[in-house]
């Protein structure tokens, strides 16, 4: 929708291209030679000129036989009209370079663990292509809390694992296991599988809001009941907690990467999996940077599942 700004900014480009019009028919002497020249009709361009001298009020030029010559009052205007169509031009050209300039920022919601293990890589390849938009990377605790930015609009792209809440534009990426995270000394029946059974009645530390909606989907399907101990406490200082033998959990596969040395990752069974990806909002048609975003997600997420920890 055309604002009253936009109106404005093209009614003066229409008074410029009037003025522009009635310098070249004056340096040229002629309609018939200034239409050739500013691919109007001479009938169009004398239009134009006879509007222009009505907002003015008074004639500018003298029209005869050998052609066109400008009126006294017209030779008083013309240095002010080249001024003018310099300073104009000068003008349209600083505005047209500060918004090639303008940056657009994108914002992103992603959980702590895709943050941490997947954005520096994507922001990378991004910015190669993208180098003049901006992006604001928001970390979030809870598993909804994506979702609920989205929906209320304060972010714009969002990096979770697919959920039951609202609605969104949803692009999977990645599907992850989930491990059962275990004191080293723990007495395993298999090296190689955790039964979701045996977690029964164990004492499980829950890492509050960040993953409990993934693990409680995983105990229902097997009909679990752990004791669950609810720890306020990032991902990490649980496993130095499992490690120290305080009590066993499950988490998945980023939460886990790179802090493995004091427990054991056993893939719980029968395998359960988390889909990791991308939402943006329902109905809305992407941005050219958010497009191209997507596309380095798309990429760089491709080359990951099969891969370990």
């Amino acid at each position: 929708m055309e604002t009253a700004y936009d109106r404005k900014e093209r009614k003066n480009r229409m008074d410029a291209k009037k003025l522009e019009i009635l310098m070249t028919a004056v340096d040229l002497g002629s309609f018939s030679r200034a239409s050739e020249v500013v691919g109007y009709t001479q009938s169009g361009l004398t239009h134009l000129v006879n509007s222009l001298e009505r907002e003015i009020g008074f004639p500018l030029i003298v029209r005869s036989h050998n052609g066109i010559s400008l009126t006294e009052q017209g030779r008083d205007l013309m240095p002010d009209i080249r001024q003018f169509l310099q300073a104009n031009a000068s003008l349209e050209n600083r505005i047209q370079g500060i918004r090639e300039k303008q940056t657009e920022t994108i914002r992103i919601a992603a959980y702590a663990s895709i943050a941490m293990f997947w954005m520096p890589e994507i922001l990378y390849r991004f910015r190669r292509i993208c180098p003049n938009v901006d992006v604001d990377l928001r970390m979030v605790d809870h598993a909804l809390e994506p979702f609920e930015l989205l929906q209320d609009g304060k972010t714009d792209v969002i990096f979770a694992s697919r959920q039951n809440y609202g609605t969104c534009e949803w692009t999977p990426l990645y599907h992850e296991l989930l491990y059962a995270i275990l004191p080293k000394d723990y007495p395993l029946k298999s090296p190689t599988e955790f039964p979701l059974k045996e977690f029964e009645e164990k004492e499980f530390l829950m890492p509050y809001g960040r993953f409990d909606i993934d693990v409680h989907a995983a105990f229902k399907r097997e009909g679990v009941k752990a004791n669950e101990q609810t720890v306020y406490v990032d991902d990490e200082t649980v496993i130095r907690m499992v490690g120290k033998g305080l009590g066993i959990s499950m988490m998945s596969e980023l939460m886990i990467r790179g802090n493995t040395d004091d427990v054991l990752c056993i893939p719980v069974a029968p395998k359960s999996i988390r889909e990791l990806g991308m939402g943006t909002e329902k109905g809305v048609e992407l941005s050219e940077s958010v497009r191209r975003l997507k596309e380095c997600v798309v990429e760089y997420t491709s080359c990951l599942q099969g891969r370990t920890f």
